[in-house]
């Protein structure tokens, strides 16, 4: 008998961490931090602007390319960082940000170029470099002497090959929480400018960074312009996971690559809910920085919690997340714990080696996510208290 016409090199894909962490969560009733979405809901002015769209008549078919008024507030919005974009020839809207990465992957790799990721990688790049026919080449970050995650210069220069086609850059970093600084971003610019290197930058936590951790967009740096892709889109940074609205920024020929892969694989989406991205962009961002402001607080209040329930706790710049070492209450691997919690204590993490292409290198730590209303937070530490 034949086996069935599933695509071998994509079988290590069909099944994720967090469809089986949530699970044992339900099962358990725990404390569910090991999913990347808040629990309360984006600014009032922008729900209004969804429900005045839904019921004004825009539910069909938006423009392929994303509607006009949307396209034209991410260009705005993009001149903040000082970079100018035409909305007409070189934004895209898309189903989401990982629709957007695994469009770009699609459209501008081939059979046989490799692509360059860094580690601990969010869980689709693997699957999107798959689909697209290429090959990943991984480099881990470092762990530094005060706990930061660093970037690897030295081994991302060393992967490099002839067939080396792209690098799939994430800042702010998920799952680790650190943001590059731009003495990394810089050596990064010249190594896609040495190597002739397409950019692909994940940007979707751009607005949230603390403390005094600063995003800055890879397209800004010299030469970087032409050859960066820069994706993100209004989920985490209005509360609107759910909407899947993504962009993609880049010059006009890249972008209508991504456009021609794009169009087959959504063809277009969330028609009412442009309408009302665009009036975010352009309105509520000093909404999203009361949004920083209290996730900064979130982290802290969560970082504390686990380092009182011995936890040796990672400093985190941006994101979500907050990462944290399990070997202080005795474990060796934190899949081992985190697979234990839900039961044992009932709150659910992400063991941060599911993320990885090097297991036992990252096996220690333990992945938290904060962007929670402060009675779950407290209700978690409480719990995870009883560890100790």
């Amino acid at each position: 008998m034949r086996e069935p016409a599933l695509v071998p090199r994509l079988r290590p894909f069909t099944s994720t961490i967090f469809a089986e962490m949530t699970a044992l969560a339900v099962k358990h009733d725990a404390v569910n931090l090991g999913q990347g979405f808040p629990d309360t809901d984006g600014p009032a002015g922008m729900l209004d602007a969804a429900k005045n769209a839904l019921f004004g008549g825009a539910n069909q078919y938006p423009p392929g390319p994303g509607r006009p008024e949307l396209r034209a507030a991410i260009a705005r919005h993009r001149q903040r960082y000082g970079t100018e974009y035409d909305p007409d020839t070189e934004i895209l809207v898309t189903a989401g940000a990982t629709e957007a990465i695994t469009a770009t992957l699609i459209a501008l790799t081939e059979t046989g170029d490799e692509v360059i990721v860094i580690e601990p990688y969010y869980d689709s790049y693997a699957a999107a470099v798959a689909m697209a026919g290429a090959q990943r080449r991984v480099v881990g970050l470092v762990e530094q002497e005060n706990g930061r995650f660093g970037l690897d210069v030295d081994g991302l220069r060393a992967s490099v090959t002839p067939r080396t086609r792209a690098i799939l850059v994430n800042s702010p970093h998920n799952p680790t929480g650190t943001v590059f600084t731009r003495a990394e971003l810089d050596a990064l610019a010249a190594l896609c400018v040495e190597h002739d290197l397409i950019a692909i930058t994940d940007e979707v936590y751009e607005h949230l960074v603390f403390d005094d951790a600063e995003h800055v967009p890879l397209a800004t740096l010299p030469g970087m312009r032409e050859r960066t892709v820069s994706i993100s889109s209004a989920g985490k940074t209005f509360n609107c996971t759910g909407w899947k609205i993504g962009w993609v920024c880049s010059t006009p020929e890249l972008v209508a690559a991504v456009k021609a892969a794009k169009q087959f694989i959504t063809f277009v989406s969330g028609g009412p809910l442009q309408p009302a991205v665009a009036h975010a962009l352009d309105h509520e961002l000093p909404w999203v920085d009361g949004l920083r402001e209290s996730l900064q607080e979130k982290r802290d209040r969560l970082s504390a919690g686990l380092a009182d329930a011995g936890f040796a706790v990672r400093p985190t710049a941006g994101t979500y997340f907050v990462c944290v070492d399990v070997r202080p209450l005795g474990f060796t691997d934190a899949a081992d714990l985190a697979w234990e919690l839900p039961g044992r204590v009932g709150v659910a993490a992400v063991p941060v080696k599911v993320f990885t292409d090097h297991p036992d290198e990252w096996k220690h730590l333990l992945r938290f996510a904060f962007c929670k209303r402060n009675e779950v937070i407290d209700e978690a530490i409480t719990r995870l208290r009883t560890l100790v």
